[in-house]
């Protein structure tokens, strides 16, 4: 109960920080989706900040130095809690943009209680991402009424073609995916990749096991508004898909090639493309958009505010064979960090009629939403 008062003390006081803004500035985490953030702020006439790690800034700090108005650079991403770092960012006047990576080497604790700088969104929803978290995605999803995978609570269980979602050792941002069809396969597969260091025992105890469902994949994105007297309820911008390291090398050879490498699957995340899906089929996924937008206002007041992605399969039903439905099977509860959504959606050409302004990429809507509650001095409605 002190952790959650602390925590809607650190909101109340952001909404109160903001309310004596006359500029902003973007602030803008440098890993993830920070070139994506960076440009969408400059392309809408903001200052910007971004927090760098040294070792991994030249991307940020020299590749792209125009970007960025303000360069924090740090130690550790850890030292943005660091009453320094923070008053910069107040004394700039920054609404923070979170990112997965901002989510992950922050963490939650330290988010939720600790950072006192204006967060675009709601700062509480970013722990929900995580998959064994009681209030978490697959909590939000069931309660939304939206269709997940089966999940098995043991290799025991195993009667089908399972996935199993193992955090990788080394890399807190990845998991090492593997298949699996009975309970041997599975501790065979298990056991390798423990011997080879890809994941470890306590990754291993905490791993989901779920069907694998049979479908096209779609990363569904879509971007929640908080000032929807001004531009709706929500806005879906457009399907991506995932380019996946060592994965993609093997699906890039035959089969009898594949058969012949025995080396872990990895399903790192190393890039994206943009895909469509028919119209017949695209009321479906908004309608889960909906229903999932309506839930966490219901559990995480004040709910969804800004970039999100459903991640999941179009599929047949179970109950149905001639059914076809949007299966869920992981979800973004920030900015997904998706460069290819702007240039391959043909939404963005949709909004632009919608809106009455050139928008470009997904983040010219978080930009939009920004600018306008500055306008109106509404900035308090949509930070935490």
């Amino acid at each position: 109960m002190k952790a959650m008062a602390m925590a809607m003390d650190i909101s109340e006081e952001a909404r109160k920080l903001v309310e004596d803004y006359k500029d902003v500035t973007v602030g803008i985490f440098g890993s993830h989706s920070g070139k994506e953030v960076g440009m969408a702020a400059k392309a809408w006439g903001f200052k910007t900040a971004i927090v760098v790690q040294k070792g991994r800034d030249k991307l940020y700090t020299k590749y792209n130095r125009w970007l960025y108005d303000e360069i924090i650079v740090l130690d550790s991403f850890k030292d943005m809690l660091n009453e320094e770092v923070q008053e910069k960012l107040r004394e700039l006047n920054t609404v923070f943009i979170p990112n997965r990576s901002f989510a992950v080497y922050v963490g939650y604790d330290g988010i939720e209680n600790e950072f006192e700088v204006p967060v675009y969104g709601n700062r509480f929803l970013l722990r929900a991402e995580e998959r064994n978290y009681e209030r978490g995605q697959y909590y939000l999803l069931k309660k939304a009424g939206v269709r997940i995978p089966k999940e098995f609570s043991s290799p025991e269980e195993i009667d089908r073609l399972v996935v199993v979602k193992v955090q990788q050792a080394k890399n807190p941002l990845e998991r090492a995916f593997f298949y699996a069809v009975s309970p041997e396969d599975y501790h065979r597969q298990a056991e390798e990749l423990l011997k080879a260091g890809v994941i470890d025992e306590e990754g291993l105890a905490k791993a989901r096991i779920e069907e694998y469902v049979l479908g096209a994949r779609f990363n569904a994105n879509f971007h929640s508004y908080a000032l929807k007297n001004a531009f709706g309820d929500f806005d879906f911008v457009g399907f991506g898909d995932r380019r996946q390291v060592n994965l993609q090398g093997f699906l890039n050879l035959p089969a009898k090639d594949q058969l012949k490498i025995n080396v872990p699957v990895k399903n790192e995340e190393i890039g994206h493309f943009g895909v469509t899906m028919r119209e017949s089929k695209q009321q479906s996924v908004y309608e889960t958009a909906e229903k999932f937008i309506r839930t966490c206002e219901a559990e995480y007041p004040p709910g969804l505010i800004g970039l999100f992605g459903l991640q999941g399969a179009i599929a047949y039903s179970p109950e149905d064979e001639t059914k076809l439905e949007f299966v869920v099977f992981d979800v973004s509860m920030r900015v997904p960090g998706d460069p290819a959504m702007g240039p391959t959606s043909p939404e963005m050409r949709n909004l632009s009629i919608k809106h009455g302004i050139k928008i470009e990429d997904p983040l010219d809507l978080s930009m939009m939403e920004i600018k306008r509650a500055l306008e109106e001095g509404r900035l308090s409605d949509i930070v935490t």
